[in-house]
């Protein structure tokens, strides 16, 4: 270990030098309190709007810290692309500029979950993976299969890291699922004959020497839920892209169940075990088959008793399966020890799964844990099979507990003061909410059960700005003339509004959406009536359409949920944003309006703790899609009039940059031609 190292302030210098930026206010603010919290043990959350640096402002004092205490840092990231940023420009540029001063070269790695890895043993010959009924009658599938296999072959030969995002074009899930094996399928190192050579492994080990582990928000979320360590051992965890923090613990945390599911772990188990045992296995996963098709799909609030019933032998068979499996002999050959380890993991899946839906609903409303609903498309071209779901109402004890009470954590995103507060996403994570943290909004009062504070979490709110002046180079738009959004799509008036927009702005436009069906809509009829292109979600890879969106200014891009936050595009090819409505969570959501329901079961209010919650996360994050260089001007439109209108509209507009407010449609056009000039 160093004797001594630089201080925070003439690292941070060396690396903005490194990478040619300069040094601002708030980066230095964010670095000074990462360094404090991780000194202190006291966590940190840290909203720092685009073009702070926050990513330095991070990355500095935990490469200091991780090189001064000879410890690991762990980064977390909700996106393949932040990943890639961090592990490809960010973290080799630092550890370049960084070794002179810390007196070596800083270490980084990647790690992802084993399935995101090439199996080379299951590559060489190892159980293949069951291929659910839906393509075992498809020729076109198979043939497709066979193909996408081949050609990882080929590429197995060439990889160096066996990481699935190395391979451009992908491959469909069914077919990486024949070269990869999950956590619970894998032999392990010590037993497998190609354990030497083994992607994950080499990922794992080289993580486990490296100052910072660059992973992501379900890994970080899988090691939380499981008994085994998944990463490496760790003292500071720094969470970016926080706000989608408990929407990706909570997906990692979701149980499904299936008749295709059922039937896989049938076959498998079928061929280590008594034909009896087995097949009473595949009867159970037929009798669910067909009491699932009688099921509405949407939140299931009361389970039916025959689905009671079934389920229950389903548990039981699966348990009578593992059972008769029996214990490991030892000695047995790897492919045999693996075929066991297949069929054991898929039986408990099942198992696992089919005992969460049948507690779920073993308690009232106000203490439920799960919900449980039904997914499935029979009327599509793309038909899929009724689908049980059991998934966290709540994720906060799990962050306070394994999260926050393990490892001094820093969490930090653009967007992070919802209603002028961070008690909102304070609620979520499971922190006690700092009374002071933030405005008070007449209408934002929220859940009233907050975890309990016994004095062993304690952190701190910070808002270090931004560098934009968002009051000179931004206007918000509220269309308060405009009527209430209906439900049989955009209505007339809107579909006016949005035209006479995009000609002021001369295309330019980034139309976000509150459904795909909108956005279709908008595309079709203002396709009719402006001159430039109208590119719309869906209709050619989201990357080839951003890309091209930025290339002409005269475009538009119409889109829905994911260009709500993954739109990057500075200068004049984007100056305004337009949103059709406010984006609550639909009404038959069965996440949503399950957690609404145990919100009011507990005397809170629901519709602002879930609903508004939701949809002032994504007009900020929508709104953030404007202003993404120093240089950049324009407007951010929204039609829909209740955010003027209603009494929770001043918590929406709370989260919101405090951009330069207007409602009046004529100076909002004219701002737009002015720009349209100016560009062209």
């Amino acid at each position: 270990m160093p004797d001594s190292l630089p201080p925070l302030g003439e690292l941070l210098a060396t690396a903005v030098g490194a990478v040619g930026g300069a040094e601002r206010p708030g980066q230095v603010k964010m670095a000074e309190a990462v360094q404090a919290a991780i000194r202190t043990g006291e966590h940190l959350a840290v909203q720092a709007g685009t073009g702070t640096g926050k990513s330095l402002a991070y990355l500095v004092p935990s490469i200091r810290h991780a090189v001064e205490k000879g410890s690991t840092v762990v980064i977390s990231t909700a996106t393949i692309a932040l990943q890639r940023q961090l592990v490809d420009r960010d973290l080799p540029r630092l550890a370049k500029a960084l070794a002179k001063p810390l007196k070596r070269t800083p270490t980084f790695a990647i790690l992802k979950g084993r399935r995101n890895y090439l199996c080379l043993h299951k590559l060489d010959g190892g159980p293949a993976d069951d291929l659910d009924d839906q393509v075992l009658f498809d020729p076109f599938a198979i043939s497709r299969l066979g193909r996408e296999v081949t050609r990882l072959r080929e590429w197995a030969s060439d990889t160096e890291l066996g990481d699935r995002d190395e391979l451009v074009p992908g491959v469909s899930e069914q077919s990486w699922r024949q070269v990869s094996v999950s956590a619970r399928e894998c032999l392990g190192a010590a037993r497998c004959p190609i354990g030497t050579d083994c992607f994950a492994e080499k990922a794992r080990a080289e993580a486990g020497r490296a100052d910072v582990v660059v992973t992501n928000h379900a890994l970080l979320a899988i090691d939380a839920l499981g008994t085994a360590q998944v990463l490496p051992e760790h003292d500071v965890v720094v969470v970016d892209e926080a706000h989608d923090l408990v929407d990706r613990v909570t997906s990692a945390a979701t149980g499904e169940l299936s008749a295709s599911a059922v039937s896989v772990a049938a076959r498998r188990v079928g061929r280590l075990v008594e034909e009896d045992v087995a097949d009473r296995l595949a009867e159970s996963g037929d009798g669910l088959a067909m009491l699932l098709e009688d099921v509405a799909v949407g939140r299931v609030d009361a389970l039916p008793d025959p689905l009671r019933v079934t389920l229950t032998a389903l548990r039981d068979a699966a348990q009578h399966c593992v059972t008769a499996i029996g214990p490991e002999k030892r000695g047995g050959e790897p492919d045999a020890v693996s075929a066991r380890k297949q069929a054991l993991a898929a039986l408990e899946d099942v198992h696992d799964t089919a005992v969460r839906v049948l507690e779920a609903f073993e308690t009232d409303t106000a203490h439920q844990r799960d919900v449980v609903w039904v997914t499935g498309d029979f009327g599509s071209q793309n038909p899929r099979p009724p689908t049980m779901r059991v998934a966290p109402l709540n994720v906060a004890g799990l962050l306070r507990e394994k999260l926050f009470g393990e490892n001094t954590t820093v969490l930090t995103s653009a967007t992070l003061t919802l209603g002028g507060s961070f008690d909102a996403l304070a609620r979520q994570w499971g922190l006690p909410v700092a009374q002071s943290s933030g405005v008070k909004v007449e209408g934002a009062a929220i859940d009233r059960e907050a975890p309990a504070d016994e004095g062993k979490v304690r952190w701190t709110g910070m808002d270090v700005g931004s560098p934009f002046d968002h009051a000179k180079s931004g206007i918000l738009y509220l269309a308060r003339h405009l009527p209430p959004p209906g439900r049989d799509g955009l209505p007339p008036a809107y579909l006016d509004e949005l035209r006479e927009l995009v000609e002021a702005a001369g295309g330019r436009t980034l139309g976000l959406f509150s459904s795909m069906r909108a956005a279709k809509q908008a595309a079709a009829q203002l396709r009719e009536v402006v001159d430039g292109e109208i590119l719309c979600q869906g209709e050619d890879s989201t990357s080839l359409l951003v890309g091209k969106f930025a290339e002409n200014p005269a475009t538009c891009l119409f889109g829905t949920l994911s260009l709500w936050q993954g739109v990057d595009v500075p200068g004049p090819s984007l100056s305004l944003v337009v949103m059709d409505r406010i984006p609550f969570p639909r009404p038959d959501d069965p996440l949503a309006s399950a957690r609404q329901r145990a919100v009011e079961a507990r005397g809170g209010n629901g519709f602002l703790t879930v609903a508004a919650t939701h949809a002032a996360l994504l007009l900020a994050q929508g709104a953030g899609r404007l202003l993404r260089s120093m240089d950049d001007r324009g407007i951010v439109a929204i039609l829909d009039p209740r955010l003027s209108t209603a009494r929770y509209g001043g918590f929406l507009r709370a989260s919101l940059p405090p951009f330069w407010s207007t409602t009046d449609p004529a100076v909002v056009r004219g701002a737009l031609r002015r720009l349209a000039a100016a560009a062209s």
